[in-house]
């Protein structure tokens, strides 16, 4: 869960976001639309619900481990558990 009020904002703009796109979809689906442009509706919301949980998840490695980054255990950065993550949900 996002911690500061601005990042609740953020996730919940991107949300709404994502509700209209899948509000956009079944108008198409209800519409008869062709294939292509339903499949490139679906693949941009796969990427939106996976930008809303990578910022999640971003927000809540920050939150639990930023302390382990200063740390003489800590094998690497935050920074790199995030740029990890989020190349993984690309």
């Amino acid at each position: 869960m996002p911690h500061s009020p601005e990042e609740k904002k953020r996730v919940l703009t991107r949300v709404r976001k994502v509700r209209g796109q899948l509000d956009a979809l079944e108008r198409a689906l209800e519409e008869g639309a062709d294939c292509a442009p339903v499949l490139q509706q679906l693949a941009a919301i796969r990427g939106a619900i996976n930008g809303v949980m990578a910022g999640v998840l971003e927000s809540h490695l920050r939150e639990e481990f930023t302390h382990l980054a200063g740390s003489e255990d800590s094998p690497g950065s935050i920074e790199d558990v995030v740029t990890l993550v989020r190349t993984y949900l690309r």
